[in-house]
């Protein structure tokens, strides 16, 4: 069994018993302010377990799944057995990462909640595009684009919901997930760089 599948489904399980436990789901979600004021710094990590709807679980455990076991077989073969630390040290890591500028602009708000494990699976996603920008990347399963257009449109999207601060759904985690992919792919494989550079001069769109 992949660890992309058992992460989806610790994480599925944890959801679903949450969604039904208020107590759980309490001293699981980011509290900005309780991390400051309680220093409940594991909530960095916990949070990105529960999700706010069944919505939001499927969407981005699919997108985990999509794209999670392509980079963790491509780990397993640029860093042998050490493959499967890097794999779950860009996904954790990119969970606590995604919420550190979160935990900045409101740790002096009880109110602001956030939650759920988009940062993890954007840095999955942006970690496998700067590896393989012209991959496939589908949106509700049938409008498809290379994967550095869609990652365009999504750095672009997430910059403006973050700015415009009227969601609920942190943008803003979105949005460093990515970087914190691009930059650890960047980081461990430098060959990621110039190839992604060379793949987008050779693609054409007809």
């Amino acid at each position: 069994m992949s660890i992309t599948l058992i992460l989806v489904i610790i994480t599925s399980g944890i959801s679903y018993y949450a969604l039904n436990n208020y107590s759980l789901m309490d001293k699981m979600i980011f509290n900005p302010y309780r991390v400051s004021q309680r220093n409940e710094y594991y909530r960095f990590i916990t949070s990105g377990f529960v999700h706010a709807d069944f919505g939001h679980l499927i969407f981005n455990m699919l997108s985990l799944w999509f794209v999670g076991e392509g980079i963790e077989r491509l780990f397993a073969m640029l860093f042998g057995p050490s493959g499967t630390m890097y794999y779950l040290f860009l996904y954790i890591v990119g969970i606590i990462v995604a919420d550190i500028p979160t935990f900045l602009k409101h740790r002096n708000n009880s109110k602001y909640n956030s939650l759920g494990a988009s940062g993890g699976v954007s840095a999955v996603l942006f970690a496998a595009i700067l590896y393989a920008p012209l991959m496939s990347i589908c949106l509700y399963f049938f409008i498809c684009m290379p994967g550095f257009i869609f990652g365009l449109l999504y750095l672009g999207y997430s910059v403006y919901e973050s700015k415009r601060g009227m969601s609920y759904v942190n943008h803003s985690a979105h949005l460093y997930g990515a970087i914190f992919g691009l930059l650890f792919m960047a980081v461990v494989y430098p060959g990621a760089v110039p190839q992604f550079f060379e793949q987008i001069l050779s693609w054409r769109l007809f």
